[in-house]
């Protein structure tokens, strides 16, 4: 992702103390931002579930291009540096070979995610308990229409403890 950095013209570089919030799940900004420098942590609800730490990484681009709130929290682990676009929608517009590196990153992820899906489906195709509905989550991957889009889980996410906002 290295190759965002040469077309993040008319961002505005913005440095995060450790344990600063940069995206808070569910909040709606309009905004993308780019790790120039440092480590992130990526929460669902108070689970970790990656950590970044590539220079020219994008994060908050599923909120932009789906026009939702943010799914995840996004927290520096140490200080760390961004680029941060306040309209991202036009940034997105403005420089589409970003747009083509985001929409090849997403590309990658939903790959790993079904040939994952796909592999956990026929280990436990003839198991009669709750791993055996994957396939159910695999077709409607294959057959999710863009109006039916959603954050996620229908459970609603633990809200932070206000000591780690």
């Amino acid at each position: 992702m290295r190759a965002v950095l040469e077309h993040c013209v008319g961002g505005q570089e913005t440095s995060l103390p450790a344990d600063a919030l940069l995206i808070r799940e569910g909040e709606t900004t309009g905004r993308l931002y780019v790790l120039l420098s440092g480590r992130l942590d990526v929460l669902k609800g108070e689970t970790v579930v990656a950590t970044v730490t590539q220079p020219g990484a994008i994060l908050g681009e599923m909120s932009v291009l789906l026009g939702q709130p943010h799914t995840a929290t996004v927290r520096a682990t140490v200080a760390s540096t961004v680029y941060q676009f306040d309209d991202a929608a036009a940034f997105l517009r403005a420089q589409p070979a970003v747009a083509l590196l985001v929409a090849q990153l997403l590309a990658h992820r939903l790959n790993a995610a079904t040939t994952y899906l796909a592999d956990i489906k026929r280990q436990y195709a003839d198991h009669d308990n709750h791993l055996s509905m994957v396939g159910d989550v695999l077709e409607s991957l294959v057959n999710l229409s863009p109006d039916a889009s959603s954050r996620g889980s229908d459970r609603q996410p633990e809200p932070l403890p206000d000591s780690r906002l």
